[in-house]
């Protein structure tokens, strides 16, 4: 067994420092390839900023922009125990269920992208026969793999979740078989 030398401790260093490099850059270039090739929806361009906000006071108004009108009732004394109803209307309900349609459908684009490329790296992981290529690009595609679980996690329905899970288990489960089962 040989002695443990500052010379191999700084090569171990560089090593590791270069993984981590390696795994660091891969996925800041996958998420700007993304950025190319999705174009994110920009809340401005479904809710235009206006200088001058008019109140609008009645329902039929407020529909016919694509608010959502709510109405508030409650007793008037001035009118001796009778209800006076007032109303809100939310000029932008109709715009921003819009933009958040689009950015629903964005960011599943996006996951989809990052799964695929965090399992393209994986599997180059299992291919890649110089070591230290090998364990950035297998840790590049984990990292790939929660950057894209995080921004979808959340607007994923339960029967996504399963299959998405069942599908990375597969994988990791068939790319160490094949790796490791020599």
């Amino acid at each position: 067994m040989e002695p443990i030398t500052n010379n191999s401790k700084q090569l171990s260093f560089i090593k590791v420092s270069i993984i981590v490099a390696i795994v660091i850059v891969m996925n800041l270039f996958f998420n700007y390839v993304v950025s190319l090739v999705y174009k994110e929806p920009v809340l401005d361009n479904y809710i235009k900023p206006t200088q001058i906000l008019e109140a609008i006071n009645t329902k039929d108004k407020c529909i016919a922009v694509g608010g959502q009108w709510s109405e508030n009732a409650y007793p008037d004394p001035a009118l001796k125990g009778k209800t006076q109803i007032d109303g809100y209307c939310n000029e932008n309900y109709t715009k921003q269920l819009n933009y958040d349609n689009a950015r629903k459908i964005f960011e599943k684009k996006v996951f989809i992208t990052l799964i695929i490329l965090g399992i393209l790296s994986l599997i180059c992981a299992g291919f890649i026969n110089i070591y230290i290529l090998s364990v950035a690009f297998a840790w590049g595609g984990v990292l790939s793999l929660i950057i894209a679980s995080i921004r979808y996690w959340s607007q994923a329905d339960n029967l996504a979740k399963v299959v998405i899970l069942a599908l990375a288990l597969g994988i990791l489960i068939w790319l160490a078989i094949k790796k490791f089962n020599k």
